[in-house]
Formats: structure tokens, C-alpha cells, sequence
């Protein structure tokens, strides 16, 4: 019988951590279950290969990091030393921007936003990338109330047609509808005292290249559509959904999803905790649904995403997208937060109990819970990593019984599992183990995560390279110069 493992891809800095067992040992015995561990030099990396694609185009623009996808300062920190932007979609988001050193012209809001929002935002002079006609109104009004100078804005578009082959798309409640342009363009001239006009942004929720091609098609057509109406648009921000290859190898994905199939029709064993199917079911001996998860392994993700959506060429102007972008002279912005983060980080988790649960599975129980691995909650499936305590006792893949486990959380919730597959582990594990999650940084970290039933949530610690190998310290307590020595 097949078993379906999903080992997870773990590249360059954090497999060179991840190598040092002990290393990761030490963290867990000394601030407890879970750790978040966070590289802020791979983000810093992960900002110039996206840079890459529009030096390549010879593109202006910013690179902006949505920091929703993660809460960690020492990241932030960093890349505000580094030539990054930051996309803030909070109050409180604005805020932690300034304080970690972003200067104005390299912060972007968006997202609903409040009254007190839309005044910092105003008061900070960082652009603003608004989701409606009224919601520049009252941009407007705040900077004339206050004496505030003009402020930059983008207005976000949605709604898209598809030019050629139909391209089903969702609705979006975020941006102003392309059939509905005429009061965006009546509003922006006639507060144009208050507001400076860069240009129009989307951001779809999917990754799939059909609609942002859509969409894209559709911003250029507006931006001519601006022009016409006396605005001097300069600027398209495509936001992000560039993706993340969570896996090692394409042909476990497929193989997974071939085996879940066989379990929801009864063909199998059960992969997964109670018969869930991910969105598919068994009507009639006949599979139904859609699989409701994250495509675990993309062949193109990432920069590479964008090199592909910017090398396509427009159904209507007959010329690749990046090609178009430079002989209109606009600057292309971009808003990743999960493949920015790709590689950065991890959840280490140290096993409390292993026991079988009388009817033939394997249950484990970690000291962390679903909200401090928000693995189900965003629909990434992988496996962990096993990490035994005693080095002699590490599983060998090679030569090792795979186990077939569980794995569950410290809440008194029946609904508190880490995740609802089976996960087949090297070696049965033991107290005192540890599970890694990696490549967690992007939105599986700590997005969700709290103190549910008075559990801890995690302690975020960011590594970096020092003179005698990997060094730490907590989050909260790294800046750009953490363990450098400057030189005059």
C-alpha cells in the first residue's frame, strides 16, 4: 500500500539550521513549547528576487511586504533597512511600520480602514490604496479638516472581464467596480486639492494566472481611461497571490490526492481523522466536490510567478505585460506576504504524549495547538519534521518503519487537531521529541494564534548568522545591527 507522506521543502538557511538538532533542543528546553523561529536574512533575500524580475524589465516600483502574514518584529526590522516596502492593512500594522523604521514613501495602506486609520495614514503622508469612492471622500476630508497635505492614493479595482476564453471569477466586497469608473474619476478631480492620484491596484484572492491576466489587462485599460479624464496615473500595484511551493517532490502531492480519493469512495483505509475529504465526498459510489486545499506543490511560484505573469502576453495589445508596463513608463507595485516568507521560518513542537487510541490510530499530542499551526485553517498539508531528543535514536528514512500518527493539540477541544490527515513520521516518536513545521512564517505561524484556555502561545525568536555559527535572541530584541560590528 502506498503511504503518502508530504515531506516538506526546506532549502538553503533554514535546512542549515534545521540540521542542528540540539540547537533546536536547546530553544524548546529554554522558552517552552512551541518556539517560532523566523530568519529575517532569507527575507531579505526573498525582497531581491522579486526585485530581480522588475530590474530585469527595467521596472520602478516598490516591493511591498503585507505584513498581515506575520507578526514578527525582528522581520519587519529588517526589512525596513533593506530596499522593501511594507503593506500595512491595520491601525496597529501602520503603526508597528513606523516604529520598526519604514519611511513613509515606502509604507502602503490598505484594507478596511478606520477614521483614526485613514488620519495616520494621512498624517505619516504613506499612500494610501483605497476600496472606494466613499472611502476617498472621507480621505479628502480628513486632510482638508486637518490642513494635511495632499496625500498619495491608488484606488483598488475589481470586477474584471475576461477578454477571449471566459475566465469564471469570484466577487470581491474590496474595490470599485470597472463598469462603475465614472464617480472614481468625477471624485478624484474634484478633491485633487487633497488627494494626489498615482494610479489602480487589485488583489485576487487566488493564484490562479487567468484572472490576475484579467485583471491586469483590465488596470491598463483604466489607467488610459484616467488619462483621458485629466488624472496622470503612474503606477499599477497587482498585489500579491504569487505563491509558495510548500513540497519536496511533486509526485507525493499527486499521489496523496490520489490516495485520498480512494478513501473517501472506501477503496483504502481512512487518511484522514473521522472520513474528512477536504471538500470531497461519496454520493452513490462517485466522488463529489471540489478539494478545498492549498496546491501544496507549484511548479512556479514566487518570483518565477511573477516573471510568468509579466513575460504573457495581452489579449487586446498583443505584448507582454512587462513589455507594456515600461513603454507607458508605469511602475509596477507588489504586495507578497507568503512568498516573501517562503523558507524564513518554523514551528518547533515538543511531543507530550504518544499513545494509541484503542481503535487501531496513533494519537500525538504536542505542546502547541491548530491556532499556533494554522496548517488546517489556511489548507496547507505537509508533514512535520521529526527531531529525536536522543541523537542515537533519530530515524533513519532510509531504513526506519514509517508510523502513521495523529497529531493533536493541548486544547480541551475535540476539534483541536494540528491536522486532520494522517501523518506518516520516519520513526514512531517519543516524549520529549520534537516536531518541526517549517516554512510556516507565511500566514501558518502566528496569525491566529493566542492563549485559548490559557495555554501559551509561542515565544518568536529570530536566528541569524554570527561569527561562530547561528546566534538568537528573542524577537522583540532584534534590530539590523544585532550582532554586527560596524566599520567606519
Amino acid at each position: 500500500m502506498i503511504l503518502p507522506f508530504l515531506q516538506p521543502r526546506v532549502d538553503g538557511e533554514l535546512r542549515s539550521l534545521l540540521d542542528d538538532h540540539a540547537w533546536l533542543h536547546r530553544m524548546v528546553d529554554a522558552l517552552g513549547s512551541p518556539v517560532n523561529l523566523v530568519l529575517p536574512g532569507q527575507a531579505v533575500e526573498n525582497v531581491r528576487r522579486f526585485r530581480a524580475s522588475h530590474r530585469a524589465r527595467h521596472l520602478g516600483g516598490h516591493v511591498f511586504f503585507a505584513h498581515k502574514a506575520n507578526r514578527s518584529r525582528a522581520l519587519i526590522r529588517r526589512l525596513a533597512a533593506e530596499e522593501a516596502g511594507i503593506d500595512v492593512a491595520s491601525l496597529g500594522e501602520l503603526q508597528s511600520a513606523l516604529a520598526a523604521g519604514f519611511a513613509p514613501e515606502r509604507i502602503m495602506a490598505t484594507g478596511p480602514k478606520s477614521r483614526e486609520f485613514l488620519w495616520l495614514a494621512a498624517r505619516a503622508a504613506v499612500l494610501v490604496n483605497a476600496d472606494s469612492v466613499e472611502e476617498l471622500t472621507r480621505l479628502a476630508g480628513i486632510v482638508e479638516t486637518h490642513d494635511l497635505p495632499r496625500v498619495r492614493v491608488m484606488t483598488r479595482l475589481s470586477g474584471f472581464p475576461s477578454v477571449g476564453t471566459t475566465v469564471l471569477t469570484r466577487a470581491s466586497r474590496f474595490g470599485v467596480p470597472v463598469t462603475r469608473l465614472g464617480p472614481l474619476w468625477e471624485a478624484l478631480a474634484r478633491h485633487g486639492d487633497q488627494l494626489d492620484f498615482l494610479g489602480v491596484a487589485y488583489h485576487l484572492d487566488t493564484v490562479g494566472l487567468p484572472e490576475k491576466v484579467a485583471a491586469l489587462e483590465g488596470c491598463l485599460h483604466a489607467m488610459d481611461e484616467a488619462a483621458r479624464h485629466g488624472l496622470n496615473p503612474r503606477a499599477i500595484d497587482i498585489g500579491g497571490g504569487f505563491g509558495v511551493s510548500y513540497l519536496a517532490e511533486e509526485s507525493q502531492w499527486e499521489a496523496w490526492t490520489t490516495e485520498l480519493t480512494g478513501a473517501v469512495l472506501g477503496n483504502r483505509p481512512p487518511l484522514t481523522w473521522n472520513g474528512h475529504g477536504y471538500g470531497l465526498r461519496n454520493e452513490g459510489g462517485k466522488v463529489r466536490g471540489a478539494l478545498s486545499v492549498y496546491p501544496a506543490h507549484r511548479a512556479v511560484a514566487g518570483p518565477a510567478y511573477l516573471d510568468r505573469l509579466l513575460d504573457t502576453e495581452s489579449m487586446t495589445l498583443r505584448r507582454p505585460f512587462g513589455t507594456l508596463l515600461l513603454e507607458s513608463m508605469f511602475d509596477l507595485h507588489i504586495e507578497p506576504g507568503r512568498a516573501l516568507l517562503d523558507q524564513c521560518g518554523a514551528v518547533l513542537t515538543r511531543v507530550e504524549e504518544v499513545r494509541d487510541d484503542g481503535h487501531g490510530e496513533t494519537l500525538v499530542r504536542v505542546a502547541g495547538n491548530s491556532a499556533d499551526i494554522a496548517l488546517e485553517q489556511h489548507g496547507v498539508l505537509m508533514d512535520p519534521l521529526l527531531v529525536a531528543r536522543d541523537r542515537s535514536a533519530q530515524p533513519d528514512p532510509a531504513t526506519a518503519s514509517p508510523v502513521g500518527v495523529y497529531l493533536t493539540g493541548n486544547l480541551c477541544l475535540e476539534a483541536d487537531l494540528i491536522t486532520r490527515r494522517k501523518v506518516f513520521l520516519p520513526g514512531r516518536p517519543r516524549p520529549g521529541d520534537l516536531l518541526v513545521f517549517v516554512n510556516t512564517a507565511g500566514y501558518l505561524m502566528d496569525f491566529s494564534a493566542g492563549n485559548a484556555l490559557m495555554q501559551p502561545s509561542a515565544r518568536t525568536v529570530a536566528a541569524y548568522r554570527g561569527h561562530d555559527g547561528w546566534q538568537w535572541c528573542l524577537d522583540e530584541n532584534y534590530w539590523p545591527v544585532t550582532g554586527r560590528e560596524e566599520t567606519a
